[in-house]
């Protein structure tokens, strides 16, 4: 039987492929053998059982092949969350967590209601109900995979204000009956002739969830152009997009007629978020 040091020197297998090899190699046998990395790092002479090191080298081998971490252990860390994942929807991203403080900032009221558009995973909708729980939540997608797994992972958070169903953007949303203080999104941005489309994880993500037009901009330009009619006096409009589409996203928030249209950098100092405000 292998031991834990020797397999995860496997991990030079993983160099051509992926930025964090040793990271990647000590997720994947964590998640085999259903214990933490500071576990392996206690007993890195520990041995593992041959049904656990042939379950591991599967899995090496589906990484070496390029499928994300995310998409075979079917998790993702997600602000203080653990959420479900699968190939129906995006892997949530440590840069939309920005999105969530962004919002816990803006000092909504109690019993202010919010709405989640193309919301995936439930990442940015879970996460602002499990810190507004005062607060009512909505949350949308186009695709029914998507809303069932945002759903899943809705129900292990055991969130009782939030509400998910299926929706094109706002199709099924009644504008007579919903107005919100708060519209929230990380719609498709990437345009479709986008080099990166066919490199690294974003190879197996799905492309409903990536491409949004010539430019990137259709989706943004749909839920900019109708956020108006959906919204309270004074709500929100808080969008995630490409670090290049700052001043598109600017000028077509400022058009459509929003107050104190700003952006704001993510961690590497790339415009990552615009919001602004209707009045």
């Amino acid at each position: 039987m292998a031991s834990i040091s020797k397999l995860l020197s496997l991990s030079s297998q993983l160099e051509s492929i992926s930025d964090t090899p040793q990271l990647d190699c000590e997720l994947l046998l964590c998640h085999v053998i259903d214990k933490d990395r500071t576990w392996l790092r206690t007993w890195p002479d520990n041995t593992v059982s041959p049904t656990h090191q042939t379950l591991f080298k599967s899995l090496l081998d589906q990484r070496i092949k390029g499928t994300p971490i995310a998409y075979i252990t079917g998790s993702r860390g997600f602000w203080s969350m653990d959420l479900n994942v699968s190939s129906d929807t995006l892997i949530p991203r440590p840069e939309t967590e920005l999105l969530v403080e962004i919002v816990l900032k803006l000092g909504l009221p109690s019993q202010a209601c919010g709405l989640d558009l193309g919301t995936g995973s439930g990442a940015i909708a879970l996460a602002l109900a499990s810190e507004r729980l005062d607060m009512q939540w909505f949350a949308v997608d186009a695709q029914l995979g998507a809303v069932e797994l945002a759903q899943d992972n809705c129900n292990q958070q055991q969130l009782s204000n939030v509400s998910i169903f299926q929706s094109n953007w706002f199709d099924a949303i009644k504008q007579q009956d919903n107005k919100f203080d708060l519209i929230v999104s990380n719609p498709p941005y990437i345009a479709k002739d986008d080099p990166h489309l066919s490199q690294g994880d974003v190879r197996f993500e799905p492309k409903t969830a990536l491409v949004s037009g010539v430019d990137g901009l259709d989706d943004i330009k749909v839920i900019v152009s109708q956020s108006s009619m959906y919204l309270n006096t004074n709500g929100w409009l808080v969008l995630e997009h490409g670090y290049d589409q700052g001043k598109a996203v600017r000028d077509l928030m400022l058009f459509a007629g929003f107050n104190e249209v700003t952006t704001k950098q993510d961690y590497n100092n790339l415009d990552r978020i615009t919001l602004g405000f209707w009045k």
